[in-house]
């Protein structure tokens, strides 16, 4: 099944590559900086990175915005937030939000790949107020509560 994502270079990003699956079945769209000049990232510092382009989804899919393992094993950067949605209504430039959990500053590049993008299919869900829920073997148990 294919399906047909519009994206738009935004104006002053002729030089930045639009998103591209490094591999023939990549599950992501690798992302690129479109910062106007070098950033540096240090530990424990986050920032806002544009990608230069903008995209109209289709009706019932979101985009998912996660870090690049590379990036994340080789120098500690990673996406807050992850994976981030970006809404089929949503127009605006495509940011990533990028942090710094290494031990060294580390420089974001113009048009380096920083981030990936994995198109998702989001089925219609309706939500029902309900007076009980079913019982189950694992009831209210939440975080932990299976050991370590």
């Amino acid at each position: 099944m294919s399906v047909s994502v519009q994206i738009k270079r935004l104006a002053g990003n002729e030089d930045i590559s639009l998103p591209a699956q490094m591999s023939e079945l990549a599950a992501g769209f690798d992302l690129y900086a479109a910062v106007e000049a070098d950033k540096t990232l240090h530990p424990g510092e986050r920032s806002l990175i544009p990608t230069g382009f903008a995209m109209a989804l289709p009706a019932g899919y979101e985009a998912q915005i996660r870090p690049r393992s590379g990036l994340a094993y080789k120098h500690g950067i990673t996406c807050l937030n992850t994976p981030g949605t970006i809404d089929a209504d949503y127009r605006g430039e495509v940011k990533v939000l990028l942090v710094n959990l290494g031990q060294e500053p580390f420089t974001i590049r113009r048009n380096e790949r920083i981030a990936q993008m994995v198109i998702q299919v989001v089925p219609a869900v309706t939500l029902i107020e309900v007076e009980e829920l079913s019982e189950t073997v694992r009831g209210t148990g939440g975080f932990g509560h299976t050991g370590k």
